[in-house]
């Protein structure tokens, strides 16, 4: 059985709608894009954080440990996205939901 906070960022998948919820003390605005297992069995997601805070510059992509986050809700907005993750992206190895393949390839 999956952790409310991994079917409210699928759901958000689904819908192409924003998360903002707090990761590792830091609050952040995100679009989801792959969610689904890594390999140590833990629910993950690949998101595009456009704003909030970070370690790092933003925007960029962040793999989020959703047992970490903490706060989450979904919102309406502007859908943002990052450079293409097609490139080998290790953070989900077992994909239960991508936008790409499963949500807006079925729109068309």
């Amino acid at each position: 059985m999956r952790s409310p906070t991994y079917t409210l960022f699928r759901n958000a998948i689904r819908g192409e709608r924003q998360v903002v919820c707090s990761y590792d003390g830091r609050p952040r605005e995100l679009c989801p894009h792959i969610i689904g297992i890594n390999k140590s069995g833990e629910e993950v997601v690949l998101a595009w954080q456009f704003a909030g805070e970070s370690s790092g510059r933003l925007p960029q992509w962040r793999c989020l440990k959703l047992a970490h986050v903490r706060d989450a809700s979904a919102r309406d907005g502007p859908w943002h996205e990052g450079g293409s993750h097609r490139t080998a992206q290790t953070c989900v190895s077992d994909i239960d939901l991508d936008i790409n393949v499963h949500v807006r390839k079925r729109r068309r």
